[in-house]
Parts: C-alpha cells; sequence; structure tokens
C-alpha cells in the first residue's frame, strides 16, 4: 500500500490529483495539510482513507514517519522548499508544475532528490495526452529526422485566470509564461529531446492587464491586482543550433489560440497539433500530410480506465515509486524548462539576451 499526504488542498489537488489518486488500486491518501483549515478537512472527506489526518503545517504532516509520497500543490513560491523538506524526511515527491519559481530553487530540488536518493517529479501531464504519446513514438522512432524548428504555443485569447494567487507575481513569479507556457515548453523539449539551451531573447508585455470591466472567461480581473505579465514570448536558440519559438499568453486579440500545443521541423518530416495531430513529409518526389486518426487502441503506454492524462501521470508515477521505475518526467528535465522560462523573463527585463554557461 502506498501512503500518500497532500500539501495544498485547492484548485489543482481536486481537480487533478485528488480524483485521480482515488481511482488507482493499492494507494491510500492519509494526510491533508492546508493553510485553509476547512480547504483540508474537506479534501479529506471526500478523498481521505479511514483515520486520514488533516494538518495546516506541513511539517507536522512530514513528521509522520508512515507517509511515503508527498503531492505538493501549493503556489509556487513554495513548491522548493516544501518539495526538499519532504524528500529530506523520506518522501518521494510529486511536485505540481512549475518546478520551481526560479531556476536556483529548481536547482535546489534536483539536488535534494540526489542527496536523498528520493523520486521527485513534476506535473507535466500534458505529456500523457494521447497526441502526445502517439507524436513522442513518432519523434522517438526518427521519423522527423534531426528536429531544427519548433514553436511552444499557449495562447488564450481572454481566459485569464482570477481567482486564488494566478495574478500575484511575489506569490506566483510570473503570469502566462510560467502558468501555460511550462506546459507547451515542456512538450516541446521532451519531443526533440534536446535540454540544452545557449541563449534566450524574450519579451513581456502588460498591455492588457490594465484594462478594467474586460471580456473575461472567468470574469473581469482587477488590474490592481494583476502584478504579472499577461502575454509572454520566447527565442530560444540550442547548443545543437535548434530555434525554439515560445508563445504564451492569457489574453491576447488573435483567433489563433492553442493551448499545450507544439510543432516540429525536421530534416525528414514534420507534426503539429494545432488541428488535431498531422504529420507531413515528402516521398518519391512529392509532398505529403496525414492526419492521424487517434482511437482506443495501439497508442496506451500504461494500462488506465481511460484516456484521462491526469489518471495515466498518477498511475505512471505510483508506479515508478512501487516498482523504482524510470521517471516519464526527470527533475533534470523539468528544472531546464524553469531555467529557459526565467531567461525569458530576464531577457525581457533587462532587453539583452541571456547566455547559459
Amino acid at each position: 500500500m502506498i501512503r500518500i499526504g497532500i500539501i495544498g488542498c485547492g484548485g489543482i489537488a481536486n481537480g487533478k490529483h485528488l480524483p485521480s489518486l482515488a481511482q488507482l488500486p493499492d494507494v491510500e491518501i492519509v494526510a491533508f495539510c492546508d493553510i485553509e483549515i476547512e480547504r483540508a478537512q474537506k479534501a479529506q472527506q471526500e478523498y481521505g482513507a479511514e483515520g486520514a489526518q488533516v494538518y495546516i503545517d506541513y511539517r507536522e504532516l512530514l513528521a509522520d514517519k508512515n507517509i511515503d509520497v508527498i503531492h505538493v500543490c501549493t503556489p509556487n513560491i513554495s513548491h522548493s522548499s516544501i518539495s526538499i523538506a519532504a524528500l529530506e524526511a523520506g518522501k518521494h515527491v510529486m511536485c505540481e508544475k512549475p518546478m520551481a519559481k526560479t531556476a536556483a530553487e529548481a536547482q535546489a530540488m534536483v539536488d535534494a532528490a540526489l542527496r536523498t536518493g528520493k523520486k521527485l517529479t513534476v506535473g507535466y501531464q500534458n505529456r500523457f495526452r494521447k497526441d502526445s504519446r502517439y507524436l513522442h513514438r513518432v519523434c522517438e522512432n526518427g521519423e522527423l529526422g534531426e528536429i531544427y524548428y519548433a514553436k511552444a504555443k499557449a495562447i488564450r485569447r481572454r481566459a485569464v485566470p482570477t481567482w486564488g494567487v494566478f495574478l500575484d507575481e511575489e506569490a506566483q513569479g510570473g503570469g502566462p509564461l510560467i502558468d501555460i507556457g511550462t506546459h507547451a515548453l515542456d512538450l516541446t523539449l521532451w519531443m526533440m529531446n534536446n535540454y540544452r539551451p545557449k541563449y534566450v531573447v524574450g519579451n513581456t508585455y502588460h498591455k492588457l492587464s490594465s484594462m478594467k470591466d474586460a471580456a473575461n472567461a472567468w470574469g473581469p480581473w482587477d488590474p490592481q491586482k494583476f502584478t504579472v505579465e499577461d502575454s509572454a514570448f520566447g527565442f530560444i536558440t540550442m547548443e545543437d543550433g535548434a530555434t525554439i519559438v515560445l508563445e504564451s499568453s492569457w489574453a491576447l486579440n488573435t483567433l489563433d489560440t492553442g493551448e499545450a500545443k507544439t510543432s516540429l521541423s525536421g530534416t525528414r518530416g514534420g507534426a503539429d497539433m494545432q488541428d488535431g495531430l498531422r504529420i507531413n513529409g515528402e516521398a518519391y518526389g512529392a509532398t505529403f500530410e496525414k492526419q492521424i486518426q487517434l482511437g482506443s487502441d495501439g497508442v496506451d503506454f500504461y494500462d488506465a480506465a481511460d484516456d484521462d492524462p491526469a489518471l495515466l501521470e498518477a498511475q505512471a508515477w505510483i508506479d515508478a515509486v512501487r516498482h523504482d521505475s524510470p521517471l516519464v518526467v526527470t527533475p533534470q528535465q523539468a528544472l531546464v524548462v524553469t531555467q529557459i522560462l526565467e531567461a525569458i523573463y530576464q531577457s525581457a527585463e533587462t532587453g539583452q539576451p541571456v547566455y547559459f554557461s
């Protein structure tokens, strides 16, 4: 039996982690922690095993030696400190994305995992979508050849999250770039299997955040509380010369939208997720384009009740803990994502490229 503690019982815990873990066999959620005790109590009542405990202070939860795994579902500002404390308490850790608010904090998490010998992963569930898994197989098999140009896309027209601390720069470290751009970048790097950035140029914008009573999927935002960017864009050059363009926005006046998508151009072919999953290439002197029809058979890597990416992520994570098998998302990969995001913010602030040593 794998015994799990949840730290942070807000939206991402209730929308993703708890309902997924609850479907897995031989898993018990035995501890719940939140600075708002009512949220922890509500989660405990709905998802807790018999005798599950409720805490306000996560350090008291970590003192329970019977807990095997911790899920960190708090604002970005505390991802690193809580994850490191959990690893040092002898727990395996699933940290919700992004890995951390800063690259230094993310590096400290990697160091702690190596030091303690405990598993650490980050919640990039979009890798478990059916189109993502299929395309990753295509890339692994070399069907696109050398991928030297890619676009990572996370563009919303008007869908600014107005709840919680999403608009708070101090708590989150940024806006759409660190919130949804991180998913698109993770997918793209994973497909390319390329984690060696050379330099980054970036821009961020606060063009629409000052609007009052703006049209928005979740109601108008408060401009006084909107302290993060509303859009951010990065140009990433890798050590091997490959180029990645990263686009992210919560509110952009465009119809060309899409979230957690990638497009790839290689020497043998290309692929994109803009309108379903499409593969393009050339054969026998002619170009071709294939629309991939993803049915229920032949592309799933894990046995699960359905194709819910969050459920597949949870199952793969618990399997890695139970069987000491390789992680789907390694902390080293997630660290590079955070390093690139931070470099985009730094470049936007200074107006200069940011080079990696």
